[in-house]
């Protein structure tokens, strides 16, 4: 299988309008990030997509992707699936409903944020989902199973998905006991860092990252939701302890 990120930003990306820091004007292609969202191919070439965020379009096309068979929604916020509508392209040429996967809580906002698309008489260009609520239980899809790891955002509950010793979580500010024991001796972590200094309300900082590498032991762990506060790429990326990495935007992982 295969894991690559389509963007590995926060919710206003880098560069963010109007700064002008040196990360967000920095020439390394590396410091440009799109909104945190992942691609997961599976060994028969499936494509199960983790949140689709405002660059779904963009990063769809920058990679040269032209399929998603199904998407994975770790939580309601816009940077996680305001591109939904996007998705028209795809349901169009398959001529089938979108599978999306989520929260029931998540279920409900997507509704309440694309009507349209689930309307008893739609316009013929809507696009249309098909919701399938989970809950903390491994279910399958696509002959792959995969097991949700609940996380905390700020007050609410974050799905994190494992695929087999691969596990992709953003937005998390806390993983409990029981949660971490989904974690532990992993191949590949991937977890959020918004930036380096200054706790945060909702997002993990970098030691607390550095923590869990520690304490969770992965043999590889990238980092992703990544703000113009952590750094320049080249700069910080040697700095990370071994089996560290910042992620970026078009990087791929074999697992």
């Amino acid at each position: 299988m295969k894991l690559k990120f389509l963007g590995t930003g926060t919710s206003q990306g880098v560069p963010v309008i109007g700064c002008t820091c040196e990360v967000c004007t920095s020439q390394n292609p590396k410091d440009n990030r799109f909104r945190s969202s992942v691609m997961i191919s599976t060994e028969e070439n499936k494509k199960i997509l983790i949140d689709c965020g405002p660059d779904f379009r963009q990063q769809m096309l920058l990679n040269h992707e032209n399929t998603v068979d199904v998407a994975l929604i770790t939580h309601e916020h816009n940077d996680h699936v305001i591109g939904l509508d996007d998705m028209r392209p795809l349901i169009f040429k398959s001529g089938k409903n979108m599978p999306i996967y989520c929260y029931p809580r998540v279920g409900h906002e997507i509704k309440n944020r694309f009507p349209y698309a689930f309307a008893d008489e739609r316009y013929p260009g809507a696009p249309a989902f098909d919701l399938h609520e989970i809950e903390n239980e491994p279910f399958t899809v696509l002959d792959t199973e995969i097991t949700p790891v609940e996380v905390i955002h700020y007050k609410i509950s974050v799905f994190g998905y494992k695929f087999k010793n691969l596990a992709y979580i953003t937005d998390a500010g806390f993983i409990s006991d029981t949660e971490k024991e989904k974690l532990k001796n992993l191949d590949v972590l991937v977890l959020n860092c918004i930036r380096k200094f200054d706790p945060h309300p909702a997002h993990f900082i970098l030691p607390d990252v550095i923590k869990l590498f520690e304490e969770l032991k992965p043999k590889k762990l990238f980092l992703t939701h990544i703000s113009h506060h952590l750094g320049l790429h080249n700069v910080e990326d040697k700095q990370l302890p071994a089996g560290m990495h910042l992620a970026y935007d078009g990087l791929e992982i074999n697992f």
